[in-house]
Formats: C-alpha cells, structure tokens, sequence
C-alpha cells in the first residue's frame, strides 16, 4: 500500500455506529481530492457496516453502506473507524472477523477509536500504536502488550493508527506522498489546510501550502517568500537570509516542521503551478517553463514526468479525453 505506484488502490471502510462525520471524511476527502487534482482515479473506496445496515453517526445522519463486514480473502486494505461508543461494537463475532481478514489484508488501520478495536483483536500486540490524546492514559494501561505512543498518526508494518479527526487528514496526505509523491501530497493538503494571517478583515485568508504543521514562524515566511517567487526561484542562501538564518538552519527548520527540505518543497510549489497551467491554459511548455522557473523546456519535461509519472502532454491528451465528448 505505502510504496510508490500509478496504480488506483482500493480501500474498505469498516463504518462503526457513533462514528463522527468528520473521522469519515477525514479519510475519504483527501482521496477523492487525490483524484480530482491528478484527474484520473487514484483511489477508490467502500463503506461497510457490520451488518450491512445504514450505520448512526453522532451527527443523526445515517451514512448508507455499500455493504457488509465479512471475514472474506480481500487483499484490500481496511481502515477501521469508529468515535464513540465503540465497546458496544466490540463483539466477539466482529473480533474474530478482524482476526481472520488480517490473515490477507495488506494494511489494517485504526481509525482514533478504531485504535481500540484494533488492540481487542490482538492485531496491535508488539506494535506501536497512538490514540486520542483523551485516552492514552486508560489505553495504555489497557493494552501493556501494545507501546502507545502519543503522536498524531503512527504507521508500524502492516498496521496504522490515528487519534483523530485531523490527525487522519495527515495520515492519508502521508498515505498519497509515499504512493504519488510529495507533489501531489503538497497540492491535495491546500485544498484543506487555511491560515489567516491576522484579524484584519481587510487580509485574506491564505492557502497554507504545507498543510502541514509549520509552528516556526521562519518557516512560514520562507514558504511564503517561495509561493511569491516561483517564475525566478529564490536560491537557498538568499532564502534564508530573507528569513534572518543560515542556510544551513533553514534545512534544519523545514525537516523538523514539514518533513521535507527546502529544495523538495521549493519544486514541488513549481510544479503544481506549473501542473494547472499546463491543464487550465492552452500555453505552450517553453512559455509555462518559464513561468515556472525552469531553464528549459527539456529540463521542465523530465522534472514534470518524474514527478507526475507522465508527461505534460500526455497530461492534455488524457484530461481533453475526458472534456471533449466523442464526436457521433
């Protein structure tokens, strides 16, 4: 599942009663953004109960299922979500489904409570695990055989949890990094993460281009120093010393705040901005290479299609196939 691919992935989504909208969404929008941003499915999903049934949420609304939980010799990963109330689930017979169907999934992940089903079913013993912050305490002593840990979202072999609702979002920008790159990872995040600058109403709200966690002021002006300057790339040394740091801490900032150094995160501002002219404008490669801070046209092909694994006219050619009906 984590390993680079063109692939499309298709994940089940084991829906418990109780659940939070927001913890089913937290998994499925960072997917379908996945698949509207690359414009071709990346990424599909089902939603199963454990009986087949619409299944409660906190919010009163009934989220349909597209069928039943069964311990089947399905390959395809399976992401277990539930908020609250989650003992009231915890059966025998739905322990034992998860027993025998992690005999052939390629992944099982804990979804905040799903933490908790997970270790009932002995799939978490040996393995690092995290939960929400609220019951870290009581999980802990719960499952001695499990080393919980607090961090947002953990990934241990064949195992992944999370301890929230947002946390979730990240685990799955994580999930499409490792599987499409951090490109298009970068792109999905600005569609969901905003920063509002001050309380001026004259300032607008910003798209925050991590969508990451960038708790360093520094690095939230170096970012933003490089979303002003993508046609003429700023290099490093005087990125840094618009920022008041040396280089060489500037590296340091961006690894320990977004998990990426600065150069990575510089090219991949270029080339999602130079990906939606090459899909919204009719410009040529040259012109959109130059606006983009590439010395070539050549140079812009073979970083583009490292990058997006196809090239910026195989990109045209497969999105018009799409808008263009066939003519009669």
């Amino acid at each position: 599942m984590l390993q680079r691919s063109t692939e499309r992935l298709d994940i089940d989504l084991l829906v418990l009663p109780d659940a939070n909208l927001i913890l089913i969404a937290s998994v499925i929008e960072p997917l379908r953004g996945a698949n509207r941003i690359a414009g071709s499915e990346l990424y599909r999903w089902r939603l199963l109960t454990p009986d087949g049934a619409p299944v409660p949420t906190t919010s009163d609304i009934a989220i349909p299922a597209q069928g039943m939980f069964q311990a089947t010799r399905d390959e395809a990963p399976l992401f277990v979500l539930a908020s609250y109330n989650w003992r009231r689930s915890a059966t025998p017979a739905l322990k034992m489904q998860l027993s025998q169907a992690a005999r052939y999934r390629t992944t099982i992940a804990g979804i905040e409570s799903g933490t908790w089903l997970l270790a009932e079913a002995s799939l978490l013993d040996g393995l690092s695990a995290t939960v929400h912050w609220e019951d870290y305490e009581d999980f802990a002593l719960a499952y001695p055989e499990v080393r919980a840990v607090k961090d947002r979202f953990v990934i241990d072999g064949k195992r992944l949890t999370t301890s929230g609702s947002l946390p979730t979002v990240d685990l799955m920008l994580e999930v499409i990094r490792q599987r499409q790159g951090y490109s298009l990872a970068l792109e999905v995040s600005r569609l969901f993460r905003y920063e509002q600058p001050s309380f001026h109403a004259d300032e607008p709200l910003a798209a925050a281009s991590a969508g990451l966690h960038m708790q360093d002021s520094r690095v939230t002006q170096a970012v933003r120093l490089m979303e002003e300057h993508i046609e003429q790339p700023l290099i490093l040394a005087r990125l840094a010393r618009r920022v008041g740091v040396s280089a060489r801490h500037l590296q340091d900032l961006f690894q320990q705040s977004i998990g990426a150094p600065p150069h990575v995160h510089y090219l991949a501002l270029r080339l999602n901005a130079a990906r939606r002219k090459v899909i919204e404008t009719t410009a040529s490669f040259a012109d959109i290479a130059a606006a983009t801070g590439f010395n070539s046209a050549s140079a812009f092909a073979r970083s583009y299609r490292a990058s997006f694994s196809e090239s910026p006219s195989e990109t045209r050619r497969r999105l018009r196939r799409r808008i263009i009906p066939a003519t009669p």
